[in-house]
C-alpha cells in the first residue's frame, strides 16, 4: 500500500503551467435576480492514484465514440486501454498493473491521439505529453518536503555560437540570496533526446533533489544550470550528428562565461561539474574531454561512452594524466538499460588500469526514476 502523505504530496502533480490543481471549472450562472453569477465546479480528478497503486484516468470528450489511454513502453505498456462513457460526458477507466514511477503516456479519441488538457504534461518525446507519476512506497527524495527550498530562475543570453538569444534554467540554493560573500560550485545538467532544459525541473524533480540533500547535509551547496542540449550552429553546420550539434561550444564559450558574471560562482574547473542523461551524456563526454580545462567533474548517466573516438582513445591513454584533471568521473545506468553492462564492464577495465572512475546502478529503465537516482548520488558525491 501507499502512503498517504506521499500521494498527496504537491510536486507529483506539479507542471510548468499549474503547480497545484485545484481541478475546478468555471460554471456560467444567475443569482436569485437574473444577474450573471458564476461558480466553480468541482472537476474528477484526470489521474488518480489508488492506495494500492491502482490508477483511474478521467477525459472530458462528451461527443466521442471512444476514449482510451496507453502508456509508450517500459513501466506502463503500450496496450489500449479503453475507457468508459459516464453520463456527464467524462470517460473512465481504472488500470492495475503499472509499474512505480514516472510515465508518459498518450489518449486516443476516436483513434486520434490527443492530449489530456486537465492532466500534468511537459515536453517529451519531441512533442508535448502528459504525464503522471507513480510513486513507490519509499523513495521521496525527489518529493516536496518541509526543509528550506532554493530558487530557480529562467534567464537569458546571447549566444555567439547559435547567433540567437538562448534560455537556461538556474537553481540556487536555500541562503543564495542572504550569503552575498559567499561563492558555489556550479553543475551544468543536460537533458535527452526528445526533451528540452525544462525536463530537470518538472519531470526531474532536480530542485527538490537538491534542497533535500542540502537539507540532510548530504550535498555541498551548489547552483545548478540547464541548457537546451539542440545547439545548432549560426552558419548552419552542425558537425555529424545534428542532435549533438555545437552544445560544447556554447557551453563553454557562452554559458559558463554568462553565469560566472551573473551569479556568485566558483569560476575555475575545480568548482564545475556537468552531467547529462543518454544525449545528454554523450554531450557530457564530448565537453569534458573536448574542455578539460573547464570542468574536474564529470556524470554519464544512461549512455555509452564512446571507446571509439579519438578523444576518448587519447583521454584513457594516461592514468595519471587523468586521474589528476578528473575529481569524480562517474558513469550510471539502470540495469534493465543494454548500456548498463557495457559501462560496468568498462569501469572495471578502467580501474584495473588505474584509473580512478565511478559505476553506479539501480534496478530500472531509460526513465526519469533512474534518472533521478543518478542525479542524487552525483552530486552526493561531488566535492566532497
Amino acid at each position: 500500500m501507499l502512503k498517504k502523505e506521499i500521494l498527496s504530496n504537491q510536486a507529483l502533480g506539479a507542471h510548468a503551467l499549474f503547480y497545484d490543481d485545484v481541478h475546478r471549472n468555471l460554471v456560467l450562472a444567475v443569482d436569485k435576480e437574473g444577474r450573471p453569477a458564476g461558480k466553480y465546479a468541482v472537476l474528477p480528478e484526470p489521474i488518480k492514484i489508488h492506495e494500492n497503486g491502482d490508477v483511474t484516468f478521467s477525459f472530458l470528450a462528451p461527443d466521442a465514440k471512444s476514449v482510451q489511454v496507453a502508456g509508450i513502453g517500459g513501466g506502463f505498456l503500450k496496450d489500449l486501454n479503453n475507457m468508459e462513457k459516464g453520463e456527464d460526458g467524462w470517460w473512465h477507466v481504472t488500470v492495475s498493473g503499472i509499474d512505480s514511477g514516472f510515465h508518459y503516456h498518450d489518449y486516443f479519441v476516436d483513434g486520434t491521439r490527443t492530449l489530456n488538457p486537465y492532466a500534468p504534461y511537459g515536453y517529451g518525446c519531441d512533442r508535448v505529453i502528459n504525464f503522471f507519476e507513480l510513486p513507490d512506497k519509499y523513495s521521496n527524495f525527489y518529493l516536496l518536503q518541509d526543509v528550506p527550498h532554493g530558487t530557480v530562475r529562467m534567464d537569458y543570453y546571447k549566444s555567439g555560437i547559435t547567433g540567437k538569444f538562448r534560455n537556461c534554467w538556474v537553481y540556487t540554493p536555500p541562503g543564495y540570496e542572504t550569503a552575498p560573500e559567499k561563492r558555489y560550485p556550479v553543475l551544468y545538467l543536460q537533458h535527452g533526446g526528445g526533451e528540452s532544459e525544462t525536463g530537470w525541473i518538472w519531470q526531474g524533480k532536480i530542485n527538490h533533489i537538491a534542497d533535500n540533500l542540502i537539507a540532510d547535509g548530504a550535498c555541498k551547496e551548489l547552483i545548478i544550470v540547464m541548457n537546451s542540449g539542440y545547439a545548432t550552429a549560426k552558419e548552419g553546420s552542425a558537425g555529424v550528428n545534428p542532435l549533438m550539434g555545437s552544445i560544447e561550444d556554447v557551453l563553454v564559450k557562452d554559458s559558463i562565461p554568462f553565469i560566472d558574471a551573473k551569479y556568485r560562482t566558483i569560476a575555475d574547473r575545480r568548482g564545475r561539474a556537468m552531467a547529462g542523461l543518454s544525449m545528454g551524456g554523450a554531450q557530457t563526454q564530448r565537453t569534458v574531454f573536448k574542455y578539460p580545462e573547464f570542468f574536474a567533474n564529470a556524470g554519464i548517466f544512461s549512455m555509452y561512452v564512446d571507446t571509439m573516438s579519438e578523444e576518448t582513445k587519447r583521454r584513457l591513454s594516461d592514468p595519471v594524466k587523468f586521474n589528476k584533471d578528473f575529481d569524480l568521473f562517474f558513469l550510471a545506468a539502470g540495469e534493465y538499460e543494454h548500456c548498463c553492462g557495457v559501462n560496468r564492464q568498462l569501469t572495471s577495465e578502467l580501474r584495473a588500469k588505474g584509473f580512478n572512475t565511478v559505476f553506479y546502478s539501480i534496478p530500472g529503465y531509460h526513465d526519469w526514476p533512474v534518472w533521478r537516482y543518478h542525479a542524487r548520488e552525483f552530486i552526493a558525491r561531488l566535492w566532497r
